[in-house]
């Protein structure tokens, strides 16, 4: 790969995955209960999701998702499911659900990173807007240019959710102190899941 495009991709893919969000939010939430093993499963589950999305965008298929009703039903199951981890996770800072690797398990958490990319219309906006220009720009030089773009991009998701889960994971040393980081996430994720579901809202009365 060519280094200064190698140099652009990676500065555009860290504007969007170091952007506060609701997968940022849940990341830090479940790694205070399973540390970075968490961010690293909730990465999994975003490539899951986003690595075929680059594909389908690469080969013509994600002008279906831009859609105002494809965006509004992303977004209404988006924020339903958020708003569904931020209640469970006030639960857990109330003082249920606080078991070791409870929330942090290898399933649960490679389930939320792929619902939180799944049905998250900001996400398919950014790559519809933001990242299909590079990948326009990868597939020029092939399927081999399309792998290694994904690559120069995917690894900055990886390490960035594993820190965040890792620095979340350090509040269990202070029982106080993590609850009141998971009540806090918790607030946060209400508010990203009412927004999210009140803008898909407005694209489907638009």
């Amino acid at each position: 790969m060519d280094p200064a495009f190698a140099a652009k991709v990676v500065v555009v893919s860290a504007s969007g995955a170091l952007a506060p969000g609701p997968l940022t939010a849940s990341t830090a939430a479940l790694g205070a209960r399973g540390g970075w093993r968490a961010g690293f499963s909730v990465a999994v589950g975003h490539t899951l999701v986003e690595l075929p999305l680059v594909v389908a965008i690469a080969y013509g298929v994600g002008s279906a998702l831009s859609s105002p009703l494809a965006r509004a039903l992303l977004g209404a199951v988006g924020g339903a499911f958020m708003v569904l981890f931020a209640l469970l996770t006030l639960k857990a800072a109330a003082g249920g659900g606080l078991e070791a690797g409870g929330s942090g398990r290898f399933g649960s958490a490679l389930a939320t990173g792929a619902a939180l990319s799944l049905f998250n219309p900001f996400f398919i906006m950014w790559w519809l807007g933001v990242g299909s220009p590079l990948i326009a720009e990868a597939v020029e030089r092939g399927a081999r240019g399309l792998l290694e773009f994904y690559a120069a991009h995917v690894w900055i998701d990886y390490a960035w959710l594993s820190l965040v889960a890792g620095l979340g994971s350090v509040t269990r040393l202070n029982g106080r102190a993590y609850r009141a980081l998971l009540a806090a996430l918790a607030l946060l994720m209400l508010y990203f899941g009412a927004s999210t579901a009140l803008t898909a809202a407005s694209w489907l009365a638009g």
